[in-house]
């Protein structure tokens, strides 16, 4: 692309944090940014040509396409930033070309493992939680950990217990004092698995497992530990909500920037498929269809980007239709600037599946997102305008990413599918009438005492109640009355005064 062409497409890029990729005439990167405004940042770069340094015009004069990876934080672009640098090495980029690194905490795989706290993962069968890009959040994990959670801080080889007295941190509740036999290994295990949760930022599951444990306490009368108990589960609440770590990266060949790299090569894709967005849909015969789409960022599910759509538009078993409709009302959202959009979309399903999805993207005026579809069968790899499918070994990095992808968007879509057949069957039969709502229904109910009551009642009666009128009395009457004896028994929403009051409420 021309500085025009390049200008004109920048204008698309959305006013969200991200990482910015800027390449030549080769396709060869040649500088790597983060932005907190992709959009903004971006554009500065040809408001104007007399940039003070040579490098600077340099650069732009080279450029040719750039393309993006939308993130949720400026910190998370912020370490993708520097990773990409040190993957891809590129020429104008100079900072962060050298290896700096961000700590971890790391649980020892001692007998009694200890906390450290390193720049360095080794493979050395030691628990690495992070990388934390504030030195301030591990600071404070750490306090925590020692007012509340403390493990040793010796480096003494505890191959067994010693009689002895135990030091002053023992006295101050800062060590368990295993040195001294005065905790089982089991219990000191117990700890580890603790300060891990916590670490982790598996706050819910600790704080859990430590009210069972202050109950116990409280039960048996040692208030004193209960209220240690307490105490440790408001700390932890106060700090987990301020939490931010990442995804480590995986060392070796499941390095999942290679997987990407290796499924760009493999598809030939424009760009590497930072964002995936897969696709399935889940009915009972036809009732209660639900489409989903899952979001995979750097080679991980981000569950906070999963959404799924009611289908509205189709009767029936329908797949290929109700992919059609998620596909549109999804990527109508992203054009709109909800949603950021992926650099790949994976369907679940074969070529037919894929035309329809096609289908809905030409209809948005989206051209430019490479999308592929799986079948299970043989696990092959249907491409746009190829007649032939893709077959990838099973050992395939690339293709075991696509499995867990497509795999996740069919728990997804059995899971809110589901939930929308369970949410129908709690719903009052009266809810099916045009005009009545959950709080009218539950008025009624509250009123008259059940549904069944409610059907016997004369049409003159049920008119008269509050907001329902001749014509809605009739509606109702009718709708209840199809069912019949046998069905009024097991209908749905045979509610008591009270459930229906506490529903309204």
């Amino acid at each position: 692309m021309n500085k025009e062409e390049l200008i004109k497409f920048v204008k698309g890029f959305p006013d969200k944090p991200g990482v910015y990729l800027m390449r030549d005439g080769h396709g060869e990167i040649i500088y790597i940014g983060k932005a907190k405004s992709l959009k903004k940042r971006v554009s500065s770069y040809f408001r104007h040509s007399n940039f003070a340094s040579p490098r600077l015009r340099k650069l732009v004069a080279t450029i040719r396409d750039i393309s993006t990876m939308r993130t949720e934080s400026e910190i998370e672009a912020l370490i993708l930033e520097n990773r990409l640098i040190k993957l891809y090495q590129p020429f104008f980029n100079v900072d962060l070309k050298m290896n700096e690194r961000y700590a971890y905490i790391k649980i020892t795989a001692e007998k009694y493992p200890r906390i450290v706290v390193t720049r360095i993962k080794l493979d050395d069968g030691a628990v690495y939680i992070g990388p934390y890009v504030r030195v301030q959040e591990v600071r404070a994990l750490l306090r925590l950990v020692e007012r509340y959670l403390p493990l040793r801080s010796c480096k003494s080889e505890l191959a067994r217990p010693v009689n002895g007295r135990p030091c002053m941190k023992y006295s101050l509740g800062r060590c368990l004092a295993p040195c001294c036999g005065l905790c089982s290994e089991h219990e000191y295990r117990d700890r580890v698995a603790d300060v891990v949760l916590l670490l982790q930022g598996q706050g819910a599951e600790l704080i859990e497992r430590l009210r069972r444990r202050m109950d116990r306490a409280a039960r048996e009368m040692r208030f004193e530990e209960a209220a240690h108990l307490r105490d440790t589960i408001r700390a932890i609440w106060r700090v987990s909500r301020q939490q931010h770590t990442i995804p480590d990266i995986p060392s070796g060949q499941d390095n999942f920037f290679e997987v990407l790299n290796a499924m760009q090569k493999a598809f030939e894709l424009p760009i590497l498929p930072w964002r995936i967005d897969g696709f399935d849909i889940s009915h009972s015969a036809g009732e209660y269809t639900v489409g989903v789409a899952v979001v995979f960022e750097q080679g991980y599910p981000n569950p906070s980007l999963y959404r799924k759509f009611n289908i509205k538009t189709v009767e029936g078993i329908d797949d290929f239709r109700s992919m059609r409709e998620t596909l549109t009302r999804r990527y109508s959202r992203c054009l709109e600037g909800q949603e950021p959009l992926p650099q790949l979309i994976l369907i679940d399903g074969g070529p037919v599946q894929l035309d329809f999805a096609m289908q809905a993207l030409d209809g948005l005026g989206i051209h430019n997102i490479p999308i592929i579809s799986l079948a299970k069968e043989f696990e092959e790899v249907y491409l746009p305008n190829r007649k032939e499918p893709i077959r990838l070994d099973h050992t395939d990095p690339v293709l075991r990413l696509l499995q867990h992808v497509r795999d996740e968007s069919h728990r997804f879509a059995i899971t809110s599918h589901r939930t929308r057949r369970a949410q129908s069957f709690k719903r009052s039969k009266i809810e099916e009438v045009s005009g009545i709502g959950k709080a009218k229904a539950a008025m009624l109910i509250t009123k008259f005492g059940s549904v069944r009551a409610i059907r016997d009642l004369p049409a003159e009666e049920l008119a008269a109640a509050p907001g329902i009128g001749p014509a809605l009395a009739k509606r109702i009457l009718a709708k209840l009355n199809e069912d019949g004896d046998e069905n009024i028994n097991n209908m749905p929403g045979e509610e008591t005064v009270d459930a229906a009051a506490k529903e309204q409420n």
